[in-house]
């Protein structure tokens, strides 16, 4: 029998797919969480073959992937969203996914996808790898990426600056080259842009 949890903050989503699964003989889904921080406690709990996590969930679906993934190296973590974008994709699995589907997967394909990881397999859909194989590596450094995944509404300069223990005039060098980098207008932009395409 193949252990399944499974972690969505949409309960119609989530219960949904736990009933779906259910109904195959060999699957068994064994805990719901509906946020990061129950998904990483129901993986410590029962070390599940396989935790389906959705990356829009409170706490953050990528934050969960590394936890149990550093907490339960023996789970396989497959990524469900409906934000299937190709800088995602790449987040989660140098994060250490082992799959990555989007919610317009069908029951059956869901099962072949659980069934294929529990037995040590990975799994990508093929859409989503291919566009990630012709969209560009993200063009920020690490740094950039980590001073804009900052930039709120009303979040000063010297704020950014001393959560990243950077001096405030580093922290306007990042941001400038971001913005040139991306070839748009202002921070906020940038980060916009960063965000819709997975970089962040």
């Amino acid at each position: 029998m193949v252990r399944v949890v499974l972690a969505d903050d949409e309960t119609v989503t989530r219960e949904a797919v736990a009933a779906l699964l259910d109904l195959e003989e060999d699957l068994a889904v064994i805990g719901e969480a509906p946020d990061a921080d129950g998904a990483v406690a129901l993986a410590e709990q029962h070390a599940p073959d396989v935790a389906l996590l959705d990356l829009e969930m409170p706490g953050g679906g990528l934050a969960a992937l590394a936890r149990i993934r550093a907490a339960v190296p023996g789970t396989a973590v497959c990524v469900l969203t409906r934000h299937a974008r190709s800088g995602l994709l790449r987040q989660a699995l140098r994060a250490g996914a082992a799959g990555f589907v989007p919610k317009s997967t069908s029951a059956r394909e869901l099962a072949a996808v659980v069934r294929e990881l529990a037995d040590g397999g990975r799994h990508v859909d093929p859409e989503l790898a291919a566009d990630a194989l012709v969209e560009p590596e993200c063009p920020l450094t690490e740094r950039e990426l980590q001073v804009l995944s900052q930039v709120q509404g009303g979040v000063t300069t010297a704020r950014i600056a001393a959560s990243l223990h950077l001096a405030p005039g580093t922290v306007r060098n990042y941001l400038s080259s971001a913005i040139e980098k991306l070839g748009v207008r202002t921070r906020y932009e940038a980060a916009d842009a960063a965000r819709e395409s997975g970089w962040l």
